[in-house]
């Protein structure tokens, strides 16, 4: 059976064999990067606004983020209005959401 690696074709992080899953944990697991596309589940946003919105975290780690995520297909900029999920994107979204459900009960939960 051939396995689908990732556009690159390399190895990454925590694996020797470049498997998608491994490929997308480590890009997930990269500083800012789940924080970017969370914040792009709404609407189109800035390079300035996502900045605002991710804590005002460095220029330079947010562009390398956010040309990490449009490399693997994750991310597009929109010409004049800026960056937004592309299709595959709002499916990881939404692959987020039953986690984000349980985050908000354990806090409550921590409330009492």
């Amino acid at each position: 059976m051939t396995e689908i690696l990732p556009k690159n074709q390399k190895a990454v992080r925590g694996s020797t064999t470049g498997k998608p899953i491994m490929a997308l944990l480590d890009l997930l697991g990269r500083r800012w990067t789940l924080r970017i596309i969370w914040e792009l589940r709404e609407s189109t946003q800035t390079s300035r606004s996502l900045r605002e919105l991710c804590d005002d975290a460095s220029p330079t780690v947010l562009q390398t983020r956010l040309a990490e995520l449009r490399q693997a297909g994750l991310v597009e900029l929109q010409s004049g209005s800026g960056y937004r999920l592309t299709e595959i994107g709002q499916e990881l979204l939404a692959t987020f959401l039953p986690l984000h459900h349980f985050a908000e009960r354990w806090r409550k939960s921590q409330e009492r």
